[in-house]
């Protein structure tokens, strides 16, 4: 034996102690104690937020304006047929600088002139300043 084997000798061999009063800890639990510890609280969520990337608008020109807002007239005229269209938008950002297109496929209930908005059935809201492109069966002559 070794001299640090030889100072413990005497209690190398005694059977491991367990309480009759506590259960024993299981394994995961035991583990849990030596997990890293998070000092700072919500540290790692602020760097994933500062990673996460985000669009900016486009400007659109002028033709592509306006043919986006044909296309709406062409809406507004057929809203009778439950006309069923794409729309890609702009969503801002509720955290931080920029935002996401989205493409929104449904039927426009009604378009709210007044407001600049497109309402669908399901609910939605749509700015239509923020509207890059519609698509659809009303428009394929369009095209």
């Amino acid at each position: 034996m070794s001299d640090c084997c030889e100072k413990y000798k005497d209690i190398i061999d005694l059977p491991h102690h367990q309480s009759k009063k506590r259960q024993q800890m299981s394994l995961i639990d035991r583990a849990a104690q030596f997990s890293p510890f998070a000092a700072l609280t919500g540290h790692n969520d602020a760097i994933i937020e500062t990673a996460r990337l985000t669009d900016r608008q486009i400007e659109l020109d002028e033709g592509t304006k306006s043919i986006i807002n044909e296309k709406i007239q062409m809406i507004s005229d057929h809203l009778s047929e439950n006309p069923t269209v794409t729309i890609t938008h702009f969503e801002p950002d509720i955290k931080k600088d920029g935002g996401a297109y989205l493409s929104t496929t449904g039927t426009v209930k009604r378009i709210d002139e007044f407001k600049r908005e497109i309402l669908m059935t399901d609910g939605r809201i749509i700015s239509i300043e923020r509207i890059s492109d519609i698509e659809g069966e009303l428009f394929k002559g369009l095209e």
